[in-house]
């Protein structure tokens, strides 16, 4: 952006910021995309918009909306690692449409980087993916980010990235317009945006024709009637904002309001004189099918209603299907129960990103164990589940016990080597869904923190029979309601790792640990110890504690089991038995 010309005077690089589409907390915490963006810069007579999308398949939903938007692609890899499995999938879906792909190699500066490695391992990429021979011809550009340089040689760079700029001008062909009157509007609808003031809007790029302000419209969609209106407001992107003009023709992308039924999919479509010679719809955007589900549901714990602003499963219900306008690769389901929903992603990333925001707003919920989604194969009758292929990079004297945790979930190994950049091990597997759920917090443990883990979804393979190991370890529990005490977590902490403070509430069947044998146990926290006129309560304490385990909204729901709750508050996480499927108590000694 700065070396398009736009920021060219200090007053407007501080507005840009270090992050200028990133600039979601998440994103900004998690180091992320998360929801695709897009801005516009001119170079020279040129106006080249630009799309930022998520790497993560669990956003594969934001790709395959903003793909609609696209005449080409530029795939961005770093120049010691090389393609990631997310890059598989990203490249995949532009290739599929017949785009052409540029390649940036970023980070050139790296003492380690290895150029020619990295592109020979695009190309391989490109081949697996049966790209075309025109697709597999790319051009190259080398790039660092950080000082702001590009260039068509590795090691010959230029001191801005003017060589990056020209080889888009050049090497990705400008929107083919085959229909440019007026009556011949077609623009899909491919994300949604909220103004205070303007209400609703629609972010769409002209396909065929063009639109005014004051237009006669319709929204049209193969599955749906028909919805007319007037387009109000008209905006073209410029730089990191958007300015208002009078008309758009094809090849722009739009912004508009007026029309406050618009949907992600819709074909925006003149209906000047009743729209007698309107086109056609264009075919609404193919998402693929969510592979895991979670229940949200209203907060019932003992401790609910003490923080949030938004308790009622009413809130809960309309917050859920409010997100839908927006996140297309998002499924919400009623259930049985009144208060409780189902929610059906991409991955358990998509899911808890989803959880974390509405935490952030001020929401109370209670969420069950992530679950995957099976599907019946229509030819052979078979239940399958979903596969990931996944990706895992460690230092070479914890490979074994990455093998063996991967191999404990059921999963196949597909290759495993050196990679000389780093002195790192790769291991590659495809893993059930059902076994990648709690992994990586596991994998952490064997590896003391060192494993790098990418994953993405592989395809649809035949159920594996019979349960697949998740946690070896079980749960400390509450016996009973009250406030933690110093005394009482001496005693505990002999028992595993906890999770809990002196002076926390806490309440029977609250988890407050993981115990270091199988099985659960419960544990009195709440105990204080007894006064005498032998001495008094502080004296002879000579046992520290130790340090709790810090929970993060991901970590509890990777450590839920089946018959686990997970209770979330705006300050606080806790987990929980579930008191639906609490069984008896088993008889014994007490």
């Amino acid at each position: 952006i700065r070396h398009s010309g736009f920021s060219r005077n200090n007053a407007k690089a501080d507005e840009a910021g270090e992050r200028v589409m990133d600039n979601e907390d998440q994103e900004k915490e998690r180091g992320i995309t998360i929801l695709a963006k897009n801005l516009a810069v001119m170079r020279g007579d040129y106006k080249i918009n630009i799309m930022d999308t998520p790497g993560h398949a669990d956003f594969g939903g934001e790709v395959e909306r903003v793909l609609n938007m696209c005449d080409g692609v530029l795939l961005v890899v770093d120049s010691v690692e090389g393609p990631k499995p997310q890059t598989r999938f990203v490249l995949d879906k532009a290739l599929q449409k017949g785009m052409k792909a540029m390649v940036v190699v970023n980070k050139i500066d790296r003492p380690s980087a290895r150029p020619d490695y990295v592109v020979d391992k695009v190309f391989d990429l490109f081949c697996e993916l049966g790209a075309s021979d025109e697709q597999t011809d790319f051009q190259v550009v080398y790039a660092s980010g950080l000082q702001g340089k590009a260039g068509t040689e590795a090691n010959d760079l230029k001191e801005d990235l003017g060589p990056l700029f020209d080889a888009i001008i050049a090497g990705i062909d400008p929107p083919t317009v085959e229909k440019p009157e007026a009556n011949n509007l077609q623009a899909l609808i491919s994300n949604i945006d909220f103004d205070s003031f303007k209400g609703k809007m629609g972010i769409a790029r002209i396909s065929n024709g063009s639109v005014k302000a004051g237009q006669a419209v319709s929204l049209a969609h193969p599955d749906k009637a028909k919805r007319t209106g007037r387009i109000n407001n008209l905006f073209v992107f410029d730089n990191l904002g958007q300015k208002e003009v009078k008309e758009a023709s094809a090849g722009e992308i739009i912004k508009f309001s007026g029309l406050d039924n618009v949907e992600i999919g819709d074909t925006l479509i003149t209906n000047e004189n009743g729209g007698a010679n309107a086109a056609e719809p264009l075919p609404p955007i193919a998402v693929e099918q969510p592979t895991v589900r979670m229940t949200l549901g209203v907060n019932k714990s003992p401790l609910a209603g003490r923080e949030g602003k938004f308790l009622t499963s009413r809130m809960i219900r309309d917050r859920l299907f409010k997100e839908l306008d927006r996140n297309v690769a998002l499924q919400v389901a009623e259930t049985d129960s009144a208060d409780r929903y189902e929610v059906s992603g991409r991955g358990q990333l998509h899911l808890t990103v989803l959880i974390e925001s509405m935490r952030r707003e001020g929401f109370e919920l209670e969420v069950g164990p992530p679950s995957v989604i099976y599907q019946t194969n229509q030819d052979t009758g078979d239940v399958e589940e979903p596969w990931e292929s996944v990706e895992v990079r460690v230092p070479e004297e914890y490979v074994g016990g990455v093998v063996d945790l991967l191999n404990q979930r059921k999963g196949e190994l597909t290759d495993m080597g050196l990679d000389e950049g780093e002195g790192m091990s790769i291991v590659k597997y495809i893993v059930p869904t059902r076994g990648m759920l709690g992994l990586r917090s596991s994998l952490l443990t064997a590896t003391r923190g060192t494993a790098i883990t990418d994953s993405v979804f592989d395809s649809y393979r035949p159920r594996i029979k019979g349960d697949i190991q998740g946690r070896d370890k079980g749960s400390l529990l509450s016996f009973a309601d009250g406030v933690t005490s110093t005394f009482g977590l001496e005693g505990a902490q002999d028992r595993g790792k906890m999770f809990v403070t002196p002076g926390e509430d806490v309440y029977k069947g609250m988890i407050i640990g993981i115990h270091q044998r199988p099985g659960d146990l419960e544990v009195n926290v709440c105990k204080t110890k007894a006064l005498t006129n032998m001495r008094s309560a502080n004296k002879g304490i000579t046992v520290g504690l130790s340090s709790p385990i810090e929970m993060t909204l991901d970590a509890c729901v990777e450590y839920l089991a089946v018959d686990e709750l997970l209770e979330i508050t705006p300050t606080q996480f806790r987990m929980a038995k579930n008191p639906e499927l609490a069984g008896k108590k088993k008889g014994g000694k007490k």
